[in-house]
């Protein structure tokens, strides 16, 4: 009998060694006590991780009886290492508490433009982010619209496209801007007619973060990702209330006024942002023509959150921008034009745009959504003797499905993307009306194959009425040689949907430029790859280094590209033959105390192949070079300087543009609710108007050149950003 009793607890005691266990655990802010969304709990022997929920929480089941490590990261947080012994005394849940990091550097950003829960450092997509600080900063230059974010990130350059309007669109690696697909929180809201002036009606100050992708990306948002997407990722509201006000004025006659709200009051909560952007017609020198247009524009961006339950919220946001500008000849702008000062070019448009999005978790690890936008754009543009007047109307809607498991994540959806033009008045071409419906659907996977393996594979299919079907498969990797080195490779397809609103239409007004037509338009096809080696290391408590290379290619087919046609009319039409773009980019990064210096390089070789004929994309700088260091006492000081190097650009005319460096530097005193800056833009004063010639023709009827380089020159401008 008492072999038996002691064969009964030998059994018993092995049984549980070997069981499987279940804990919850729910995830804090150490000074708030608030429960963190999001936050990645990992068992570092078992390889699992998971991330908490709406509620801080999140549930660990089958794991073996045992003492387990654990690993808690959150973005803005100090990595917390804990461990828990299973079984568990007590069926209560484990609470573990976290702290807000103090430190500058945070490794751990979230990022949603992949639809992945990862953080950025475990997804094989290359996304580069501007957020926190980086923004901040880059907003004291630019607070009225995001063009300078984006033109001082390596291998990105804005084009401007009229140079008495100051209209611009976004390069990536040497393409077009219509091959750029901007989003606003997941929402492709800057198409067609609204992407001449997306760029340039956007204030940063309600802006969390913005997310890049360079190269083929159409998979995840549909057509016209070939050369990348532009993610801006807006504010949500805190349990804290964010109260921002940040006013600017330059010495060119700018002002701004920017104002944004955010707090969360139990289970909804809001975001406000709105803005007043104005500026004086400005030329400087000797120059007769505007550099800078007059404008005035008003921006008013609410949006509401609310959750409906445990498992269920909801947003609902709108987006509005209405702006009237005015370039040209400075007499004609000031009330004094005569037969001699006459030309003008006026843009009056209205933005309208709603954002709706539904998430609903049915598990712990899976989660239905569902996200609609309608969009509505008003432009006119008025020069002597001509009209454009037309109307677009657009409307982005999507259902996806995702589910999470220890090692993949599964994402699939539908989507419908509608596009549809209206002109109101009859010029020297037909009517140039046009409808756009796209029918879409999704599938992709992040699997994490081992330790030192992350994939990610992606495929599309859309069908584009009147143009076909287009099959977007998309794959890559992340190869972690060790905690320091690591590589990503990847590539897929991609399409644009023929429509006439480009550069080099937008350059003339759309002035005789003939319709889209199935008879002469298809779907222009692509191909890309991109791969990149990442180094960084800690030299000692004051020094880090970090080292990004990057080689990219991509192969467009058919291309889009306007031709004269008949009686001084122009047409586009698909080229036979292709383009493509190669290069690299290198970006170095080293901190030394309170000493931050970036350094960036990039070389772009964009092609075009017609026949016979070779030569390069105009207005793409080969070799670009962007060097900034920053000094920074926490809550005390910045001080910047800058210096940025374009080489020469082959212009539309044949002829080459010339080569040209940009300084710069910005100083801010900062204060517990207030900081005040200044920047000097630009202090030597390079603009092309000084170096080359901006238009041929007479003043009254001048036919304007490329623009390569800036036109506004040494520009000063500082201001006051409160934090109430």
């Amino acid at each position: 009998m008492k072999k038996l009793l002691l064969l009964h607890l030998a059994v018993t005691i092995s049984f549980s060694a070997f069981s499987q266990n279940s804990f919850t655990t729910i995830i804090k802010d150490s000074k708030t006590a608030e429960p963190l969304i999001g936050a990645t709990v990992s068992l570092i022997d078992l390889n699992k991780a998971a991330s908490t929920n709406a509620d801080g929480l999140l549930t660990f089941t089958d794991i073996p009886a045992g003492k387990h490590r654990l690993e808690i990261r959150y973005v803005g947080y100090v990595t917390k290492k804990d461990s828990v012994v299973l079984p568990l005394a007590t069926n209560e849940h484990l609470i573990f508490s976290i702290e807000p990091s103090e430190g500058e550097e945070i490794d751990e950003i979230i990022v949603s433009t992949t639809r992945s829960s990862r953080t950025i450092d475990n997804i094989p997509t290359r996304i580069e982010v501007i957020a926190g600080e980086e923004l901040d900063e880059k907003g004291n230059m630019k607070p009225g619209d995001i063009r300078m974010i984006l033109n001082e990130s390596t291998g990105i350059q804005t084009q401007q496209t009229s140079a008495t309007s100051a209209n611009a669109s976004i390069r990536i690696q040497g393409l077009d801007g219509r091959y750029t697909q901007i989003l606003k929180d997941g929402f492709p809201l800057f198409s067609g007619a609204a992407s001449g002036l997306g760029l340039l009606q956007t204030p940063p100050l309600d802006l969390k973060q913005v997310e890049v992708i360079k190269g083929s990306a159409s998979t995840l948002y549909g057509g016209g990702a070939i050369a990348g997407l532009v993610n801006l990722v807006s504010k949500t509201p805190g349990e804290q209330r964010e109260l921002n006000f940040h006013l600017n004025g330059t010495s060119a006659g700018g002002l701004d006024l920017n104002g944004f709200y955010g707090q969360k009051f139990g289970k909804s909560g809001m975001t406000v942002f709105a803005s007043r952007n104005s500026n004086k017609a400005y030329a400087p020198g000797n120059i007769d023509f505007t550099a800078i247009p007059e404008f005035t524009r008003y921006t008013f961006n609410p949006k509401l959150f609310v959750d409906l339950g445990s498992a269920t919220s909801l947003s609902v946001g709108l987006n509005s921008s209405f702006e009237n500008r005015t370039g040209g000849d400075l007499h004609y702008i000031k009330g004094e034009g005569n037969a001699g000062h006459s030309f003008f070019e006026n843009n009056n448009t209205d933005r309208l745009s709603s954002q709706f999005s539904l998430k609903h978790r049915l598990n712990s690890n899976s989660e239905v959504n569902f996200k609609n936008s309608v969009s509505y754009f008003n432009r006119k543009i008025k020069v002597p003797g001509y009209l454009f007047d037309g109307i677009q109307y657009g409307s982005f809607s999507e259902a996806s499905f995702f589910t999470e498991s220890d090692k993949a994540e599964w994402v699939a959806g539908l989507n419908l993307w509608t596009d549809h033009f209206q002109e109101n008045i009859k010029t020297a071409v037909p009517f140039r009306d046009y409808s756009q419906t796209t029918f879409g659907g999704f599938i992709q996977n992040n699997i994490h194959a081992s330790d030192w393996l992350e994939l990610e594979t992606g495929l599309r299919g859309d069908y584009v009425l009147d143009y076909g079907f287009s099959l977007l498969p998309r794959v890559s990797a992340l190869i972690k040689v060790s905690d320091k080195l690591n590589s990503r490779i990847g590539g897929g397809l991609g399409y644009k949907a023929p429509t006439f609103f480009t550069e080099e239409s937008e350059r003339i007004q759309y002035q005789n430029v003939l319709p889209i037509s199935t008879e002469f338009n298809k779907l222009e096809r692509s191909y890309g790859v991109n791969w990149d080696i990442n180094y960084r290391t800690t030299f000692s408590e004051a020094i880090t280094f970090s080292f990004n290379h990057l080689f990219f290619y991509t192969l467009l087919n058919n291309p889009l590209v306007l031709e004269p046609a008949s009686a001084g009319q122009l047409r586009f039409i698909n080229s036979s033959g292709h383009m493509d773009t190669r290069g690299m980019e290198t970006n170095l990064k080293l901190t030394y105390n309170d000493f931050k210096l970036f350094i960036g390089y990039s070389l772009t070789d964009a092609k075009i192949h017609a026949g016979n004929i070779l030569k390069q994309n105009p207005l793409t700088a080969k070799h670009r070079l962007n060097n900034v260091l920053m000094y920074e006492v926490e809550d005390k000081w910045k001080l910047g300087a800058e210096a940025y190097y374009y080489s020469r650009q082959l212009l539309n005319d044949g002829a080459i543009g010339k080569p040209y460096w940009i300084y710069g530097f910005m100083a801010e005193k900062l204060w517990e609710g207030f900081s005040l800056y200044i920047n000097f833009e630009n202090f030597t004063d390079t603009r092309q108007s000084r170096f080359d010639t901006i238009y041929s023709g007479s003043i009254t009827n001048p036919v304007f050149r490329d623009i390569y380089a800036p036109l506004d020159g040494f520009v000063i401008n500082g201001g006051l950003k409160l934090r109430l």
